[in-house]
């Protein structure tokens, strides 16, 4: 049972995939968010029911999946029905994160959440022992998005502006990673905190 709990964020096309399976590599266990909020909303789950309930089963496939794009381009400039689906999703994606850490074997655990900082911080996720931000210049995240996406400069720049700024980010951080793409200091980044939250882990 894991006692120490790291969260991980940063902003979209920052690197969190990169970091977390760095310190998967170390034996760390690493609950994802955005895996649970995947599982959440298959079909017979409780969530699922409470989403059609609220948005109509005009969010359902033919075979009674979610349409998950079709959700989100339904609540992306819907400011009203993108917190009504946060208030149905964050609570569940929260607790399971927790349980799912606290399970963990091994000597802490992380809980990869992109959308920390906008879900509420340290206020809605006090089980966090600290934050680890994952950072990345506006531009490059842009271009990162560019290429993993295939899409232009205008949805790239609106999908970064529909997140918390990168100040917003790294104001709520114990530790910060920049991720400049340099795979070797990414490495060595994470070696240096993997030591230290082993350290801390040990005190408590």
């Amino acid at each position: 049972m894991s006692d120490y709990l790291i969260g991980l964020t940063g902003g979209i096309a920052s690197g969190k995939s990169a970091l977390e399976r760095e310190f998967v590599a170390r034996g760390i266990f690493v609950a994802d968010a955005d895996l649970i909020a995947r599982q959440i909303v298959e079909p017979g789950q409780a969530a699922l029911g409470a989403v059609v309930d609220h948005f109509g089963a005009s969010v359902l496939t033919t075979d009674g999946r979610l349409d998950r794009a079709g959700l989100r381009a339904l609540v992306f400039d819907d400011e009203p029905a993108r917190r009504a689906l946060e208030a149905i999703l964050h609570p569940i994606i929260r607790a399971q994160l927790h349980q799912q850490c606290r399970a963990a074997a091994s000597t802490y655990a992380i809980a990869a959440i992109p959308l920390l900082t906008e879900g509420g911080g340290r206020n809605a996720y006090p089980w966090l022992d600290r934050i680890l931000v994952v950072d990345a210049l506006p531009a490059t995240q842009k271009a990162r998005l560019r290429q993993r996406d295939g899409i232009d400069d205008v949805l790239a720049e609106k999908m970064i502006a529909a997140q918390a700024t990168r100040a917003q980010r790294l104001a709520i951080a114990d530790d910060i990673v920049v991720n400049d793409g340099d795979l070797s200091h990414l490495r060595a980044a994470v070696a240096e905190l993997d030591t230290r939250y082993r350290a801390l882990s040990t005190r408590l």
